[in-house]
């Protein structure tokens, strides 16, 4: 089964130094009907203004994946800590209790990512900062439970892919957990598990995914996406 989630029917924030969509209730955004999917709490996609600061804040035990899309921003944790990632890194923070974190944009230009957080369990124990490179390769996996094909490790049985297409190309996936959550981040698409049951999804939308053995994608113009895989 598969349902949209379009990016008109998100939650939507415009600070002048920060503008948002929140998928999930975040911040002043509450929807009693969105509080996650599975272990997944947050998906966000922001743009930082130039200088733009979070200040230290300290966060629930997640595991904070960001994907840095345009621009370049500056990570610190109160453990002394610090990292810089630009367009095409991806940085995992592991959040622990106790610990702040603080994010400024360094550059003279907008910064804009995604940003996901998901429930860690509580057995596992990862390096507070993980950071890598972005794969260029149309199914890249970006974060698994260990480390697979060199991506960043998560504190939680879940598997973040990201898709890369041309026009008109096309790829079948087949996700490892029960539910998933397909995200356009740039470009539009059909998905679906043939070609008679196809959802289509704009730039910016999303779709539920539960109960699926395969995913078909396939690109209306240049497309950029993320799929969440879930074990939950």
């Amino acid at each position: 089964m598969m349902t949209y989630r379009t990016a008109k029917q998100c939650g939507h924030a415009d600070y002048g130094w920060l503008q948002a969509r929140y998928t999930f209730s975040f911040g002043h955004y509450f929807d009693p009907d969105m509080l996650g999917y599975a272990s997944l709490r947050v998906l966000n996609q922001e743009v930082l203004s130039p200088g733009a600061v979070f200040q230290p804040r300290t966060y629930p035990r997640v595991d904070i994946f960001n994907l840095i899309l345009q621009g370049r921003a500056e990570y610190r944790d109160s453990e002394g800590n610090h990292v810089q990632a630009g367009a095409g890194d991806i940085l995992l923070l592991a959040a622990q209790p106790g610990v702040s974190y603080s994010e400024r944009n360094i550059c003279a230009t907008p910064l804009t990512r995604m940003q996901l957080w998901l429930d860690a369990c509580p057995a596992r124990d990862n390096p507070l900062i993980q950071h890598f490179s972005l794969p260029e390769r149309p199914l890249a996996l970006l974060a698994s439970p260990d480390g697979e094909e060199g991506s960043v490790v998560l504190r939680q049985q879940a598997w973040i892919w990201h898709i890369a297409l041309a026009a008109g190309q096309s790829l079948t996936l087949k996700p490892k957990g029960s539910r998933a959550y397909l995200q356009s981040i740039h470009g539009g698409m059909d998905t679906g598990n043939h070609q008679t049951n196809l959802l289509t999804l704009a730039c910016g939308d999303g779709a539920f995914i539960h109960d699926e053995q395969q995913i078909r994608v396939r690109a209306h113009s240049s497309l950029r996406a993320l799929l969440i895989d879930l074990a939950g």
